[in-house]
């Protein structure tokens, strides 16, 4: 492996083109893998109005062994699942117990900019907020975490995250698989310090890939597994990881029904084998155990993909599942999941380009090697204004880049048109309403979105939140 003084000499002669000097060996870091005998936790549920503490605490995510982690509350690196009706009001009060600023952003719940979480609107260390506001989504699986400028993929990683389920009218008419049939699975990966503190310390190159971890933790715990009934479960997967990507499927090879993504269900669902899960998004799915024998053991893992240098080159088990119960599977998905207006283009009143590939690096230094359009953060600079209400287009230009970004839009919800380069097509995932989207490289997506009439200061940003921290996100102003 390469010193510092390399790896920096390297990104110094050569920035962002560090592909040529460095091999797949200095960029991935390779999984361990555990030995899969703790059970699987489930997240405490609580409702819209609660209080949370950022803090330092202790959790056991590896067997017998208690980790020192950020937590939004004592004895957990994970806060808790909040369920909320669409309609309901949010009110949390967060204290920070922290030696830093911190806040909370609402990953893909449209709330006032006050209240969005914006990397200047921070508390201070010893001081309270009170959030609140209104939710008008529609049914599905979001998530908050912090977003202070520079302190935001530290602080996450360190274990300051946790889900929110949205419930609606539309999905409560489905009859799909609930109470202990429907399971939240949080991936995310760790690094860890020889005491079991976890480790969060990128260097260079962690800067460049997305700092990535060797252990894979599925809600806060490493290699957990879960018996299953042989019925059909609801899976509903967020990816919490700062960087890393998951090319998702079974060990088995089994298909399964993707019903939703982010911004909630798709019109009707999709059978895939694998599906892609960047940094921040979230994929909701079906899987059948009806066929399989009592004692059979089938794994959610991570298949290889093609992703530039640092992704995808490992295939690995993320979590088990054990057959221990015989049941009567009755269970049918809907025809129809869900009713879906496409914008139509022709109402858009602007088309926005976001240029993402990082190959024009004049005048770069050695932090701020991420851009958008050539600019990192400025919190002084407003770098797009849209009209409340409008419809735009944005384009997300990652053809001549070499690294994959998740790009996140704050406010707003947005429809995916297409995908040219690479891939060039959109997967099941994509199909429905959307907050991040997926860019791998030589990629450009078109998206399409009616912004709402919450007017202030929002973000744009590579949900890699080591390319986040490194400046590449801007504002955009609605009013």
């Amino acid at each position: 492996m390469k010193t510092n003084i390399v790896v920096s000499s390297c990104v110094l002669i050569f920035t962002v083109l560090f592909s040529a000097c460095d091999t797949n060996e200095d960029l991935v870091v390779n999984v361990n893998e555990g030995d899969f005998t703790t059970i699987l936790p489930s997240p405490p549920i609580t409702n819209s109005k609660t209080s949370l503490t950022a803090q330092w605490t202790t959790q056991t995510i590896f067997k017998g062994k208690l980790s020192n982690v950020l937590g939004y509350q004592s004895g957990s690196i994970l806060g808790p699942t909040m369920v909320v009706n669409s309609g309901d009001s949010i009110k949390v009060k967060l204290k920070n117990n922290l030696d830093e600023p911190t806040n909370i952003h609402w990953h893909g719940l449209i709330a006032p900019a006050n209240m969005d979480g914006h990397p200047e609107d921070v508390i201070q260390p010893g001081s309270l907020f009170d959030y609140a506001f209104k939710v008008f989504q529609r049914g599905g699986l979001y998530w908050y975490h912090p977003h202070p400028d520079g302190h935001t993929a530290k602080q996450a990683y360190l274990g300051l995250a946790g889900a929110i389920i949205v419930r609606d009218a539309e999905e409560n008419t489905l009859n799909l698989p609930s109470g202990e049939f429907e399971v939240p699975l949080v991936i995310q990966d760790k690094r860890i310090n020889a005491d079991y503190s976890l480790d969060y310390s990128p260097s260079m190159n962690d800067v460049m890939t997305g700092y990535m971890g060797q252990y894979i933790t599925v809600n806060g715990v490493h290699s957990p597994y879960k018996g299953v009934k042989t019925t059909t479960y609801r899976f509903r997967i967020l990816n919490g990881s700062n960087g890393r990507i998951y090319n998702l499927g079974f060990s088995n090879g089994a298909t399964f029904k993707v019903i939703g993504s982010d911004g909630g269900l798709l019109e009707t669902a999709e059978t895939v084998s694998t599906l892609l899960l960047g940094p921040g998004e979230r994929v909701d799915i079906l899987m059948d155990f009806s066929s399989y024998p009592v004692g059979k053991e089938i794994f959610l893992i991570n298949n290889q993909f093609s992703a530039g240098t640092s992704q995808g080159k490992q295939k690995f088990n993320i979590v088990k599942f054990i057959v221990d119960t015989k049941a009567t599977e009755n269970y049918s998905t809907p025809a129809n999941l869900s009713i879906i207006d496409k914008i139509g283009t022709t109402i858009s009143y602007k088309t926005r380009n976001f240029d993402i590939s990082n190959m024009n690096m004049s005048g770069m230094s050695m932090t701020g090697m991420h851009r958008i359009n050539n600019k990192i953060y400025d919190k002084n600079r407003i770098d797009e204004v849209v009209a409340a209400g409008s419809t735009e287009i944005w384009v997300f230009d990652n053809s001549t880049g070499d690294e994959p970004h998740p790009m996140h839009i704050h406010g707003v919800q947005f429809q995916v048109l297409d995908r040219t380069g690479g891939r060039s097509k959109l997967i099941a995932s994509e199909k429905g309403w959307k907050d991040t989207i997926l860019l791998l490289p030589g990629e450009k997506v078109r998206v399409i979105m009616t912004f709402s009439n919450n007017k202030g200061l929002f973000m744009l940003h590579c949900h890699n939140l080591e390319h986040e921290d490194d400046g590449m996100m801007l504002q955009f102003e609605v009013k």
